[in-house]
């Protein structure tokens, strides 16, 4: 059997899959963002879940064929990387496991490991794309001055607009009334209480207030919307980077998908970001999700321990 791992700033999926596609278990914790939620936090997040993961099914670590861990920020900090590889040996108690980054899970459950390009857009974002045994990937290099297109920027965009309809820099629409209403502020400049002091710039609280923007887009701010369709214009670029990094031969076809909150039910980028994809030609296909992030993980796990599930087990899992 096979666990997969997928972490988020938000929160962490487990998932325990068998050879034959058949899920077993699956879990949710908290963070797995270290920078966070701290190291000690990590742990002791990934021991829970496994505990709870393992009691469902009814297994041991011991059981387990293969793990793959998908964790945020990995592979950003070569001083760090060292005690995240070691965090799923505390847990398992054996070795066979890898770490990667979190985008790996989303590659591998969007597109189930087959050539192509994913794009997140969660709390963070990034694209992660496979062709041919080649790797790329693009984004994702922090909240502070990246991350692109996704909840934390888009709720960085919407704050700045706010503050620009409070002082008169840009007109107010509905945007402004829904930030007083939400965050209960008394004066505009409350904001920064809120934010600096309640939230402490928390970048999973800043990045829920993103909702903020989309709703104030579908009540027709136009400013607001601009923003939407900024982040979308801002993950078709990490698409193209992922492309051009993967030596795609120009006019041929790439499958695209995608994972993250704002892409869920009722988040605001699938159709900004499909229309933005469909406006570069034939060079793109954009391709629905077949599999969840977590489910890819343990998918990823297979593969990696030399095991792939069959065909038949592969459709058994994304049914």
């Amino acid at each position: 059997m096979f666990l997969g791992v997928d972490g988020g700033g938000t929160k962490t999926a487990f998932a325990l899959i068998d050879s034959e596609g058949i899920v077993l278990a699956r879990h949710q914790e908290s963070s797995a963002y270290y920078l966070e939620v701290g190291m000690a936090g990590v742990a002791a997040m990934l021991t829970r879940g496994c505990d709870a993961l393992f009691a469902a099914a009814r297994v041991t670590s011991a059981d387990i064929t293969f793990a793959f861990f998908g964790l945020p920020a990995y592979g950003e900090d070569r001083v760090i990387q060292p005690q995240l590889d070691a965090l799923p040996r505390a847990v398992l108690g054996h070795g066979r496991y890898l770490c990667g980054n979190d985008m790996v899970c989303s590659w591998a459950g969007s597109l189930a490991c087959a050539d192509g390009i994913s794009v997140i857009a969660g709390t963070g974002s990034m694209a992660y794309g496979e062709l041919a045994g080649r790797q790329a990937r693009a984004g994702g290099w922090g909240e502070l001055f990246s991350d692109e297109g996704s909840a934390h920027w888009i709720a960085r965009a919407g704050l700045g607009l706010f503050s620009r309809m409070s002082d008169g820099r840009a007109p107010r629409g509905p945007l402004h009334k829904l930030v007083r209403e939400r965050l209960a502020l008394q004066e505009d400049l409350d904001l920064c209480q809120v934010v600096y002091g309640q939230m402490n710039g928390e970048r999973s609280r800043i990045a829920a207030l993103s909702r903020l923007v989309s709703e104030a887009a579908a009540q027709g701010d136009s400013q607001a919307q601009a923003i939407i369709d900024a982040a979308a214009t801002e993950l078709v670029a990490l698409v193209d980077a992922v492309r051009s990094a993967l030596g795609v031969a120009d006019g041929q076809g790439l499958a695209v998908s995608y994972t993250g909150g704002l892409f869920g039910e009722d988040g605001p980028l699938q159709a900004p970001f499909a229309n933005a994809l469909a406006a570069r030609g034939p060079s793109y296909r954009l391709a629905p999700p077949r599999l969840a992030p977590v489910l890819g993980a343990a998918l990823y796990a297979a593969r990696s321990a030399g095991t792939p599930l069959s065909a038949a087990a592969l459709e058994r899992l994304a049914n």
